[in-house]
């Protein structure tokens, strides 16, 4: 028998979401008001919430020291690029491993696994040796392949989960019919999964997004991706928080745009199995 939720039950969990949802949104919503500050408002104390003198000069600013649409562009392709090579590779991967299980999958998952949990510093330098040797340093060609390597645990792990939930007598099923190893994959299992893949697809656009470390180390001016325009502003003479803001700003908002659109779609793919 299912317990009734009262309405003070009810009442409380949302407060506590919203409060949740507000302290987590309050830095974005700050950085936002900041660049629209000059200099000597940024560092004012007591700060100003909305009482100040509102102005676009950090965007023109930041435009006219850094070309924002080339970083822009260069995130773009490697946050992309970086996806679909990983999906690429993870989709025949995790399929073998749901459904054609040995007795070492739950120990090759959880080696994969265990690749997130070494911090990136300690293989910096022999990762930048091969990519100065080999011409990779500061390539989109170069941070793609290094970003679909890190994720990729990743997106094995949640492509497997999900195809897990999918009945296998359905691929049984076309193979009576006489479908084909790629045939299986592309025509009856990947439609199958679509919530899965598409919030796959999303999280690892913004966990590649998001990426600085690699970035910074391995780019200077050409391939350097958004992450590389927010840093450019933390320089040995200080810290400019009006326009350290303007750029925070610029390369956050086309993620956070991504984010609300398809907000549903990534719950959908997240909770994709979960009631049986």
């Amino acid at each position: 028998m299912a317990r009734r939720v009262t309405n003070r039950r009810k009442l409380l969990v949302t407060l506590i979401a919203w409060s949740v949802g507000v302290a987590i949104f309050f830095p974005i919503l700050w950085t936002f008001l900041t660049s629209f500050k000059t200099e000597a408002e940024a560092i004012a104390s007591p700060p100003s919430f909305l009482r100040f003198d509102w102005t676009l000069e950090n965007y023109g600013e930041v435009q006219e020291r850094s070309d924002y649409f080339r970083h822009f562009s260069n995130s773009v392709i490697i946050s992309l690029g970086s996806t679909v090579v990983g999906l690429v590779i993870a989709i025949p991967a995790a399929w073998s491993m749901a459904f054609f299980p040995g007795r070492r999958t739950k120990d090759v998952l959880m080696w994969m696994l265990s690749t997130k949990m070494l911090p990136p510093v300690g293989v910096l330098i022999p990762i930048y040796l091969i990519f100065r040797d080999t011409g990779l340093l500061d390539t989109r060609f170069g941070l793609v392949v290094v970003l679909t390597l890190i994720n990729l645990p990743i997106i094995i792990w949640m492509l497997y989960t999900y195809f897990k939930e999918i009945p296998g007598e359905i691929l049984e099923a076309s193979r009576m019919d006489g479908a084909t190893l790629w045939a299986e994959i592309i025509h009856v299992l990947t439609p199958m999964a679509i919530p899965g893949i598409a919030s796959t697809l999303l999280l690892n656009v913004i966990l590649a997004w998001n990426e600085a470390f690699w970035t910074l180390n391995l780019t200077a001016a050409k391939a350097a991706p958004l992450t590389a325009f927010i840093a450019s502003y933390s320089s040995p003479e200080g810290l400019f928080y009006a326009k350290l803001s303007a750029a925070s700003t610029m390369a956050i908002a086309p993620i956070l745009i991504l984010g609300w659109f398809s907000q549903k779609q990534l719950v959908r793919g997240l909770t994709f199995g979960a009631v049986k």
